[in-house]
């Protein structure tokens, strides 16, 4: 192999880990996302869980993070605005990147 070869395989390398990290931190992100909307709810326990877990599963709809924020928005309406739910989105995907460098 040629210099330029191993260092095309290095990014592509890369590329698919980074993949992989974004894809493990948007889903973590979005379980939490789920357990805060599920409190909001009155949710605890299996309930809570089950409820998070609807919303990971939400995310397989549609590409980007809109199809997750519509779901969590339309079962809190009248409790958070779409807007509060994707600060916290937000919020949460920091922290879970943060966590995920930090292993």
């Amino acid at each position: 192999m040629s210099t330029f070869d191993d260092r095309e395989a290095a990014f592509e390398a890369k590329f698919a880990h980074d993949s992989v990290m974004q894809f493990k931190a948007d889903a973590r992100a979005n379980k939490r996302l789920g357990l805060w909307a599920a409190e909001k709810l009155g949710l605890s326990g299996e309930e809570a869980t089950a409820y998070a877990a609807t919303v990971v599963a939400s995310d397989l709809k549609e590409p980007g993070d809109d199809d997750v924020i519509d779901k969590v928005a339309a079962d809190l309406e009248g409790i958070a605005t779409r807007e509060a739910i994707a600060t916290m989105r937000v919020g949460f995907v920091r922290e879970v990147k943060a966590e995920i460098a930090a292993d």
